[in-house]
């Protein structure tokens, strides 16, 4: 066949155009590839952006030597007076070392340096703690009276309730039972007799009252509630002495002779 020029033409426009069609197949094919690794990492960082990720300056969890933490923990305590820190500190040995002997250490610790910063409830939750786990420590008789010492160092003034006086009674009567051979059975039982005082001049001051509305019956029972229970208290005296006066204003003391 002799040589036709319209047909090389031809034949040279297909094979320019297949290749252009190839070249288009294998980018497309290049970018439906990358579209498939990017995807993933697209949606982990909308997910992320949804959910709050973490940017590098957030902190994160490293865990650090037990005796490190202990440490730094008693640094912030007797150095910095930094009492939360250190409590912080403290309870991050607990967290990251549980069961080990420097986790019973620090919870007792922490326990103290929330006292001694007068965050009384977080330190009655430690020192708690510290008894459930620790019962026959040789610290639990510390422990007890810090829990003690958290609810009398918030005794309330005679004109306010009273709970946290008794609560203060309560707890450091258990150090006394459960170590009455510790130095520190010999504070709480000083620490009982100021309470017990506190108590009794809430029933004296509470007797006053009634006797003021010469409601003389609820006086009494005040009264003899101070005579009998607190009977080694400094308001004994003026509860016996109020005791006659509202007997004697309700003419028991005639009523009984005349019995005689």
């Amino acid at each position: 066949m002799p040589w036709a020029p319209w047909r090389s033409n031809r034949a040279d426009r297909r094979a320019v155009g297949r290749r252009a069609i190839d070249r288009r197949a294998s980018a497309v094919a290049r970018a439906i590839a990358l579209a498939v690794v990017l995807a993933p990492l697209a949606a982990c960082s909308t997910i992320s952006d949804l959910f709050g990720s973490k940017d590098k300056d957030d902190d994160t969890y490293i865990e650090e030597p037990a005796d490190k933490l202990y440490n730094e923990g008693l640094y912030l305590l007797n150095d910095k007076r930094e009492y939360k820190a250190a409590a912080k500190k403290f309870e991050e040995v607990d967290r990251q070392h549980p069961y080990s002997d420097w986790a019973r250490k620090s919870l007792i610790m922490s326990a103290f340096a929330y006292y001694e910063g007068g965050e009384y409830d977080e330190s009655i939750t430690a020192a708690k703690r510290y008894v459930t786990l620790h019962p026959g420590s040789p610290d639990a008789a510390y422990a007890q009276f810090l829990i003690g010492s958290s609810y009398f160092d918030r005794i309330p003034d005679i004109s306010r309730d009273q709970d946290r006086t008794e609560k203060a009674v309560a707890e450091l009567e258990e150090v006394v039972r459960k170590f009455p051979n510790t130095e520190y059975a010999i504070s709480a039982k000083k620490k009982i007799d100021i309470a017990r005082d506190q108590l009794a001049g809430k029933e004296v001051n509470i007797g006053r009252w009634y006797m003021q509305k010469k409601d003389y019956t609820g006086a009494i029972n005040r009264f003899k509630v101070v005579v009998t229970r607190y009977q080694t208290t400094r308001h004994v005296e003026e509860a016996l002495m109020r005791l006659t006066e509202a007997y004697m204003t309700l003419g028991i003391p005639r009523a009984m002779s005349r019995k005689r």
